[in-house]
């Protein structure tokens, strides 16, 4: 965000709720005034003298709870092109879709974007919160409450589910069934890492197609769930072209999933599943704190061959498969070889990552423990 600040005359941070954007912004921007629209004065302050109020509140200022006064979007968008100085405001909110849906409207190239989600694995080593046993932490999931104020797991999604996703998410998209919105995220999570048939959701959940498809919408704006496209360019056979579907929290998950500690995530019939969101979640979570700006893709044919997940960088693409087992074999490999025969001149790595503790260099690809910031055995080489 420092070098972005030089560069953009506002800054935006986004994410779901209580990943610690608050606590972000105040930490990493000690030099900025910081103004919380949720204060009642504030906000009406700057409802009733928007123009007093950036006079006031002018330069180096984070406005955290934006959405809050959406008239004043349009204001910021004549001060920041008067003024023209770079850095000038960081603005971040709870609300993602009307945070975002006033930064088109209005401030539409003069904002840098990011977002912040839960811990990742490196933010997790570094506090000294990361257990070796992979499911304490998937189950347990990356919230910064459940590990700063030691607030049980299972209390800490029930009350996200009740306060966050039931109340402002039902609210927004005017459900009128509130049991029905929340089979419905139950539905999604039983169906996490396979391909997204919005005609089955909406018929097992008793809704329409388009309903559905709302729904699906309004959770990937506040960072609920997320799909993860297909890559299919360059290639004769036939391959999938819908995409499949994750949540940002594995803990989220697993809640929904009703699993309650780490041998629940063992005997679970959605172990590969979660062990694989898991995984991709950390690619996701070092390419948006890094801002490494890389795209995901996976791919899968028509007779089954499949990759997890591909990731591109200077025309070449890197290859992961995820494998929930500590123990590795051969065969393993298989859809990444398949792959790569397809189109050998534009691979350049090939991982797979498993549940284990050790990290090897094999012929037929690099294996990688699930502790390791999938991208630190590669940002020198590869970016």
């Amino acid at each position: 965000m420092d070098f972005l600040a030089t560069k953009y005359p506002i800054l935006a941070l986004t994410g779901p709720r209580q990943s610690g954007k608050t606590t972000f912004l105040r930490t990493q921007f000690p030099g900025y005034t910081y103004v919380n629209l949720e204060n009642l004065d504030k906000r009406r302050y700057a409802l009733t003298d928007p123009n007093g109020f950036l006079e006031e509140y002018k330069n180096k200022v984070i406005f955290d709870e934006v959405q809050r006064v959406p008239e004043l979007f349009s204001y910021l968008q004549t001060k920041v092109d008067e003024d023209k100085v770079m850095g000038q405001y960081i603005i971040s909110g709870s609300q993602n879709f009307h945070l975002m849906h006033n930064i088109t409207q209005s401030l539409a190239g003069r904002v840098a974007m990011f977002k912040l989600l839960p811990f990742d694995i490196q933010e997790m080593q570094n506090a000294n919160w990361l257990d070796n046993d992979y499911a304490v932490n998937l189950q347990k999931g990356f919230y910064p409450a459940i590990y700063d104020r030691t607030v049980p797991a299972k209390s800490f999604y029930s009350n996200y589910i009740q306060t966050y996703v039931e109340r402002d998410l039902s609210e927004l998209i005017q459900v009128k069934d509130l049991k029905q919105f929340r089979n419905f995220i139950s539905l999604c999570a039983s169906r996490v890492g396979q391909l997204l048939n919005l005609n089955s959701l909406a018929n097992e959940c008793g809704i329409s197609q388009p309903t559905a498809k709302s729904w699906i919408s309004v959770l990937e704006t506040s960072y609920i769930v997320y799909q993860l496209q297909p890559y299919y360019a360059n290639f004769n056979k036939r391959v999938t072209k819908s995409s499949k579907l994750y949540f940002y929290d594995t803990g989220l998950l697993c809640f929904l999933l009703k699993i309650n500690d780490a041998l629940g995530v063992k005997l679970s019939a959605h172990k590969g599943s979660l062990f694989e969101n898991y995984a991709i979640n950390e690619f996701l979570k070092q390419n948006y704190h890094q801002n490494l700006l890389i795209d995901f893709w996976f791919w899968r044919d028509a007779v089954g061959h499949e990759v997890d997940l591909i990731w591109q960088n200077n025309e070449k693409l890197n290859l992961v498969e995820i494998k929930a087992t500590q123990t590795i074999m051969p065969d393993m490999f298989k859809g990444l070889s398949y792959f790569e025969k397809l189109s050998p001149q534009i691979i350049q790595s090939k991982t797979l990552i498993h549940t284990g503790l050790f990290n090897e260099n094999r012929t037929a690809g690099k294996v990688l423990s699930w502790k390791e910031n999938p991208f630190k055995p590669d940002l020198k080489e590869l970016l």
